[in-house]
């Protein structure tokens, strides 16, 4: 997820107890909802990939 796509997953209800990156205006709805916001271009928790901006996305790539 980018930007703000983790909001679906806070409606849908996945993440309590997880630990993710979005754009900075949704740390308090990612916090109340159970989950543990980080400050990261990327974080990767199991299967979840979370970056917080398209500027973030080169990130993404290996070896960047």
């Amino acid at each position: 997820m980018i930007c703000h796509g983790a909001w679906l997953l806070v409606d849908a209800g996945l993440v309590r107890g997880k630990t993710l990156t979005s754009w900075p205006s949704l740390a308090t709805d990612l916090r109340n909802a159970g989950a543990t916001w980080v400050d990261e271009t990327v974080h990767v928790e199991a299967h979840w990939v979370s970056s917080r901006k398209p500027d973030d996305i080169p990130g993404f790539s290996v070896g960047a």
